[in-house]
């Protein structure tokens, strides 16, 4: 009943930007918490940052300065901009959100995975 798509990943040089979008689609009531992952090749997922249905943003120390978490809510859509890229942040990024949706006219609520997006950097 839900979707989570990641777009926006690429390859850039380093020093580069990009921005991740992260869009719900579906029988979406509202969304909690959003989250960005990556995922590196031989390493383990870790997250990148967070933000809360109020704004409230967290990031990994990695990245701090670097990327900025936000979100539209009246879309229904996350974005990580992604700036001063460097090679380490190469990886598949993916989004997690927690959702309250509709099911035959009862709200339910569950965690959703995007399909990941690749996002390499070099030159």
């Amino acid at each position: 009943q839900v979707q989570l798509v990641e777009s926006g990943g690429g390859l850039v040089q380093p020093g580069g930007s990009l921005r991740l979008s992260c869009a719900a689609s579906g029988s979406v009531f509202s969304i909690y918490d959003m989250e960005w992952y990556r995922q590196a090749p031989g390493k383990q997922r870790e997250l990148v940052a967070s933000i809360t249905s109020a704004g409230s943003r967290n990031y990994a120390d990695s990245v701090k300065g670097r990327f900025t978490i936000s979100r539209d809510n009246a879309k229904n859509t996350g974005y990580l901009q992604m700036n001063s890229l460097k090679p380490e942040d190469t990886a598949v990024y993916y989004c997690n959100a927690l959702i309250k949706y509709t099911d035959n006219s009862r709200r339910r609520t569950s965690m959703y995975w995007g399909q990941g997006t690749q996002v390499t950097v070099s030159s």
